[in-house]
This record gives structure tokens, C-alpha cells and sequence, in this order.
């Protein structure tokens, strides 16, 4: 009696295990007709994100199958959120950050294709920053667009050294800085291709222990400056190559005024009307 309730024991374990172990997929799938109930498969999809990141082994990619808005989500693994080629997948964040990255030191994340969406013209309940970065190896943000928040689209807030890749992105109508970046402690290195910040506070704004490197991209219409160094706690580094700054009110690149060094580099830049080019 004894030896049979023993392997019965170990086989509810075993199949604990394998129920377990298959919860979670490397590729899993949302839709705007999903159920997170669902164990996020392609022909059974989930409803948001976050429902869907709890099924996503650590590695793996989540997917969108149609269009739809699949809410806000916290990021703490590595990991793919892929909106679709024609960028259909979307998030509406009221009163939070759209995406929070607060992952591992060795963790790489990923954010494409997706549309994120602060409604910070609406009359109450903007959303706080369009992507919020506290942790992670490193993050590639592709081919989004990133608009409306009450504070910035894009915050870089590590302190562990992370590598940043900003591409084919639109920052548009934040309140605060189109990209921000104020690190603690520890150097970020952030590179910015092919990309647009408009109508923001600043357009890209290189704070504290920051390297920052923008080419072939554009800074318009923004409150302040369209390129900005600011080092307080620490140094701020930026580099602007190929790119342009139009039309900003208050300057179109600008340097300093913090208690720590800052500096920008200029090569083939273009910047035009505005009251104050430098």
C-alpha cells in the first residue's frame, strides 16, 4: 500500500511538471478577439499582453494576430512584443506607463511594431511615459510610434548600464522629452537611427550618465530644444550626425547648465529657424 501511494505521489509530480513546463510557450499570440483565459496559441489566442507574458517563456515572442489594443505591460524577462509589419497591435495607457522593462541584468527586450498611446490630450487620465526603462541588458525599440503622455515617450531610468536602440520610431506630442534619459549611477549608451521626435518639451534629451548618439533623424516643432545635454548627477554625453533640428521654440541643439559636464558633438547637422540655433 505503501509502495502504490509512493508512485502515485511521483506520478501527480511528473505530471504537475509537464503541465507546468508546457504552460509556457517561446512564441504565443494576442487578438482583439482573444481571451487571456486561453493558453495564447494561434488558433487560441489571448487578449493583452500582460495576460499573454505570463505564458511566453523567458527568450521567446509574443505575437499579434489582428488589430486591437492589448493594454499596458510590465516587462521582467527577455523577451519579443511584436505588434505586426503593419504595425496593428496598440496600447492605450490611462494613469500608467505604457511599457515598464524592469527586467534582468542580462536580459534583452524587444519592442516592434506597436502604436502606444498616452491620451494626453484628453481632458484627465494621461498616461505616464510611453516606455519606462529601470533594467535590462539591453533594449531595441523598432518601428514604433509613441505619442501623447504626461511625461515622457521614452524614459531611460537605469542603473545598470544599459544599451538602448532606438529605430524607425516616432516620438510625438509628450509633454515631457520625446526621448529622456536620466541614468543613475552607471553609463547608458543609447543610439538613435532614422527617427522623429516632434512637438514635445525636448525632443532628445541626454541627462545624467548618458552617451547618447543620434543620426539621420529629425527634432521639430518642440517647446524647448530639439537636442539637449543636461549632466547634473552626472556626465551627459551627445552626439548629433546627419540629423536635423527645425523649428524648435526655444533652441535647436543646447549644452549645459547642469552641475556636471555636458557636451554635444555636431557632424553634417542642420538646424534652422528657430530663436536660437545653439
Amino acid at each position: 500500500m505503501t509502495r502504490m501511494s509512493t508512485c502515485l505521489y511521483l506520478a501527480t509530480l511528473s505530471l504537475f511538471a509537464a503541465g507546468a513546463a508546457h504552460a509556457q510557450a517561446t512564441r504565443t499570440w494576442v487578438s482583439g478577439v482573444g481571451d487571456d483565459v486561453n493558453p495564447c496559441s494561434r488558433t487560441a489566442p489571448c487578449k493583452t499582453f500582460a495576460g499573454a507574458i505570463s505564458k511566453t517563456a523567458a527568450g521567446g515572442e509574443i505575437d499579434v494576430l489582428d488589430p486591437g489594443g492589448f493594454g499596458a505591460v510590465t516587462i521582467v524577462k527577455s523577451i519579443t512584443i511584436d505588434g505586426g509589419a503593419g504595425q496593428v497591435g496598440s496600447i492605450l495607457a490611462a494613469g500608467t506607463n505604457g511599457v515598464t522593462v524592469n527586467a534582468g541584468a542580462n536580459d534583452v527586450v524587444t519592442i516592434r511594431n506597436i502604436t502606444i498611446q498616452g491620451l494626453a490630450q484628453a481632458s484627465s487620465g494621461a498616461g505616464l511615459n510611453g516606455i519606462q526603462l529601470l533594467n535590462a541588458k539591453s533594449l531595441h525599440v523598432e518601428h514604433c510610434t509613441i505619442q501623447n503622455f504626461g511625461q515622457n515617450g521614452i524614459n531611460i531610468a537605469s542603473g545598470t548600464g544599459t544599451k538602448v536602440f532606438v529605430d524607425d520610431t516616432v516620438s510625438r506630442g509628450n509633454t515631457g522629452n520625446g526621448l529622456n534619459i536620466v541614468a543613475t549611477n552607471t553609463n547608458v549608451r543609447v543610439s538613435v537611427s532614422n527617427s522623429r521626435f516632434s512637438n514635445n518639451g525636448n525632443g532628445v534629451f541626454s541627462g545624467d550618465f548618458s552617451t547618447t548618439t543620434v543620426s539621420n533623424s529629425e527634432a521639430s516643432g518642440n517647446t524647448l530644444s530639439g537636442f539637449a545635454a543636461f549632466g547634473n548627477g552626472g556626465a551627459a554625453t551627445l552626439n548629433v550626425v546627419n540629423s536635423t533640428a527645425t523649428n524648435n521654440l526655444t533652441s535647436g541643439i543646447s549644452a549645459g547648465g547642469g552641475a556636471a559636464t555636458a557636451q554635444i558633438r555636431m557632424s553634417n547637422a542642420s538646424i534652422v529657424s528657430m530663436a536660437q540655433g545653439w
